[in-house]
C-alpha cells in the first residue's frame, strides 16, 4: 500500500488481536511509530486487548507509559484495556488505580475489574464493586452477574445470591444457559441442592456443565450415591465430570469405586487433566498402590500433563505413603515451585519412613526458604521428636509454635506432645499435660497415654485413660482390647476376664485387622482371619513357609500380649490367625 493511515494500522494490530498473536500486533504497532503514524483512540483497545498474561507481563506498563505519552491516559475504553492487562498478569492494585481514575460510566470497566478480583481470589473485592454498582444505579448485564455469582459461590453468600437471583427473575437481565449454570452452582455450592436441582430441572437447555455442577453439588454435602445417578444419567462427559466424580469416592474413602471410574473413564477415551491425576494418586496413597502410581507418573510424563504445584504435592505424598522415600526426594528436587503443603508433605513423609534427622533437617530447610509452616507441618515435625526420643527438643517445637509462629496448639498438637511424653516413659507428665490442655482431650490425646501405657506397662494410668476414652467413645472395641493386652502383657488374668466379661455383655466386637496389596494394577484385600480369597490356600501355605523360616532364623513370636493365659503353642496360633506383622531381626 503507497499509503497507510492510523485506520489501516489499527486493523492490522486488530487482527493480530484477534488471532491471538499479540507479538505481532506489538510489532505492527512499533511498525506504525516509526513511520511517524501516531496512534488513535481506538489503537490501544485493539492492541491491549490481545495481550496474553506473558506479554502482559513483559510489556503492560511500557504501553501504560505510552497510553499517558499520547494523552489517551482519560479515555475509557484504554482504561477497560489496561484493567484487563494490569488484572492479567496479577497487579490487580495497579488496575485498581487506573478503575479509580476513570469515569466508571461504562459497564464494561465494572466487569473487568470484578473479573480481575475473582482471578486473583479476591471475592469480597469483587462483591464490594457489585455493592457499589448497585449504589449508583448502573444496570449489570449477564457477563457482570456471571462474575459476581461466581465470587459469591466461593464465599457462600446466599443472601447477597439471592438478590443477584432477582434481577434475573425480574427479567432485568436476560437469563442465558452460562448465567443458569452459574446460578445453579451458586445454589449447589451453598449447600442448597433442593433449590439447585429445582432450577436445573426447569432448564430448557443443559450441557455437561449443568450436570456435573449437579454431580458436584451432591458430593460436596456426602450424597455420593445420588451424585453417581445424575452422572450415570449424563448423555455426555468431560473430564471435569469424571473427576468431581472420583473426588466424591476420595472424600468417601471408597478409593476402589475410584480405581473403576478411572478405568471406565480410559475406556471412554476422555483424557484425563492434572485434576483428575490429583484424585487418582491420592487414591494410590491410601491404598499403597505404588504400581498404579508408578503408570499414573510415567502417563503425566508421556502425555505432557501440567504438572503444577497441587499435582507435584500429589506425587510426592503418594511415594511417601507407599514407601519410596527416593522417587518422593527425587520429584521434590525436581519442582521448580513449591508451597508450604510441599513442604510439609516432605517433612511429614520423611518422618513417617522412619528418616526422623531429615524430616527435621527439611524443617529447617524450609525456614531458610522463608516458607511459613501451619499447623499441620508441626504435627510432622512432633511425630519425627516422637520417634527419635527427642522430647526437650520437641517440648521446644512446641513452645514455639505460639511465639515464634502464631500457631496456637489444637488437640492434634497436644496428642503428639502426649505421645512424646508417654512413649519416653514420663507418663505422669503426660497426664499433667493432659489436666492442663485449654481445650477439651479427645480420643486421639486419650489413645496416645493409653498407646504408652502398654508400652511400659502401667496399669493404673492404663485404666484412667480407657476410663475417659470409653466415655467418649462408648463402642470403641480397640480401646477394650488395648486393655486387655495390657491385663495380658501385666499377667492381671482376673482384670482381663472382666474386662472381656464386659466386652460380651455390651456385645463390643474387635474390628478385624485389614490389610491391602496391590499385584498387577489389582488391590487386594485381607481382614484377619478371613479365608475368602480365591488364593487363600496358597497365600496361607506361603504364610506357613515363612514363619517356618523366620523361626530357622532365631525369631520368637512375642506372645506377651495374647489375652488368655493359655499355652505357649496357642498363643502362637493365635498370633497366626490374626496375620500378627513378623519382624526379621537378621544378626
Amino acid at each position: 500500500m503507497p499509503e497507510r493511515g492510523v485506520f489501516t494500522w489499527n486493523t492490522m494490530i486488530k487482527g493480530y488481536s484477534r488471532e491471538n498473536s499479540p507479538q505481532n500486533g506489538v510489532s505492527i504497532y512499533r511498525e506504525m511509530l516509526n513511520n511517524n503514524v501516531q496512534p488513535d483512540n481506538y489503537t490501544f483497545p485493539f492492541l491491549l486487548k490481545g495481550f496474553t498474561r506473558e506479554v502482559s507481563l513483559k510489556l503492560g506498563k511500557s504501553m501504560h507509559a505510552h497510553v499517558c505519552k499520547f494523552g489517551f491516559e482519560l479515555n475509557e475504553f484504554v482504561h477497560h484495556a489496561l484493567i484487563h492487562v494490569y488484572c492479567l498478569c496479577g497487579q490487580v492494585d495497579m488496575a485498581r488505580g487506573v478503575f479509580d481514575l476513570s469515569a466508571k460510566s461504562d459497564i464494561l470497566i465494572w466487569n473487568s475489574m470484578i473479573s480481575g478480583y475473582n482471578r486473583s481470589k479476591q471475592f469480597r473485592e469483587s462483591r464490594k464493586l457489585f455493592y457499589a454498582m448497585e449504589e449508583k444505579q448502573l444496570q449489570p448485564t449477564s457477563v457482570t452477574l456471571i462474575s459476581v455469582i461466581s465470587a459469591l459461590s466461593q464465599l457462600k453468600d446466599l443472601d447477597t445470591g439471592n438478590r443477584v437471583h432477582q434481577y434475573v427473575k425480574d427479567y432485568k437481565v436476560q437469563s442465558s444457559l452460562v448465567l443458569d449454570n452459574a446460578i445453579v452452582d451458586l445454589y449447589a455450592s451453598s449447600g442448597k441442592m433442593d433449590v439447585a436441582l429445582g432450577l436445573f430441572q426447569s432448564m430448557k437447555h443443559k450441557d455437561v456443565i449443568s450436570w456435573t455442577t449437579i454431580v458436584k453439588g451432591f458430593v460436596n454435602i456426602g450424597q455420593v450415591d445420588v451424585a453417581r445417578k445424575y452422572f450415570d444419567q449424563m448423555s455426555k462427559r468431560d473430564n471435569i465430570s469424571w473427576t468431581a466424580m472420583m473426588d466424591g469416592y476420595v472424600k468417601e474413602n471408597r478409593f476402589k469405586d475410584v480405581l473403576m471410574l478411572f478405568r471406565e473413564m480410559q475406556a471412554a477415551k476422555i483424557r484425563p487433566d492434572e485434576f483428575t491425576m490429583v484424585s487418582i494418586l491420592t487414591t494410590c496413597a491410601h491404598l499403597g498402590a505404588l504400581e498404579l502410581g508408578e503408570w499414573i507418573k510415567i502417563y503425566i510424563d508421556k502425555h505432557k500433563i501440567k504438572v503444577d504445584v497441587h499435582l507435584g504435592n500429589a506425587v510426592i505424598d503418594m511415594y511417601f505413603k507407599c514407601g519410596n522415600v527416593e522417587k518422593a526426594l527425587m520429584m521434590f528436587t525436581q519442582m521448580p515451585c513449591r508451597d508450604k503443603f510441599t513442604w510439609t508433605a516432605m517433612i511429614i513423609g520423611l518422618a513417617s519412613n522412619g528418616h526422623e534427622r531429615e524430616a527435621l533437617d527439611m524443617f529447617f530447610e524450609m525456614l531458610r526458604a522463608s516458607e511459613t509452616p501451619d499447623d499441620v507441618t508441626y504435627i510432622g515435625v512432633l511425630s519425627a521428636c516422637t520417634h527419635m526420643g527427642m522430647v526437650d527438643e520437641g517440648k521446644s517445637f512446641f513452645a514455639n509454635m505460639a511465639s515464634q509462629h502464631g500457631i496456637q496448639p489444637n488437640v492434634i498438637h497436644y496428642g503428639c506432645l502426649v505421645d512424646l511424653l508417654g512413649r519416653a516413659g514420663r507418663l505422669e507428665g503426660a497426664y499433667e499435660v493432659i489436666k492442663s490442655m485449654p481445650v477439651k482431650p479427645n480420643s486421639i490425646v486419650w489413645g496416645a497415654l493409653l498407646g504408652a501405657c502398654r508400652i511400659h506397662k502401667d496399669v493404673q494410668m492404663a485404666e484412667i485413660a480407657a476410663q475417659q476414652l470409653l466415655q467418649l467413645e462408648p463402642g470403641n472395641g480397640a480401646v477394650y482390647v488395648l486393655l486387655c493386652n495390657i491385663y495380658a502383657a501385666c499377667k492381671k488374668w482376673d482384670n482381663l476376664r472382666e474386662t472381656r466379661r464386659i466386652m460380651t455383655d455390651r456385645g463390643i466386637k474387635k474390628t478385624p485387622g485389614c490389610s491391602l496389596i496391590e499385584m498387577h494394577g489389582i488391590v487386594h484385600e485381607f481382614v484377619a482371619g478371613d479365608q475368602s480369597h480365591p488364593q487363600s490356600k496358597s497365600i496361607y501355605s506361603k504364610l506357613a513357609e515363612l514363619i517356618g523360616e523366620l523361626k530357622f532364623s532365631g525369631y520368637v513370636p512375642d506372645t506377651s500380649e495374647v489375652s488368655l493365659d493359655i499355652g505357649e503353642d496357642e498363643k502362637e496360633n493365635s498370633l497366626n490367625d490374626t496375620v500378627r506383622s513378623w519382624r526379621l531381626h537378621l544378626l
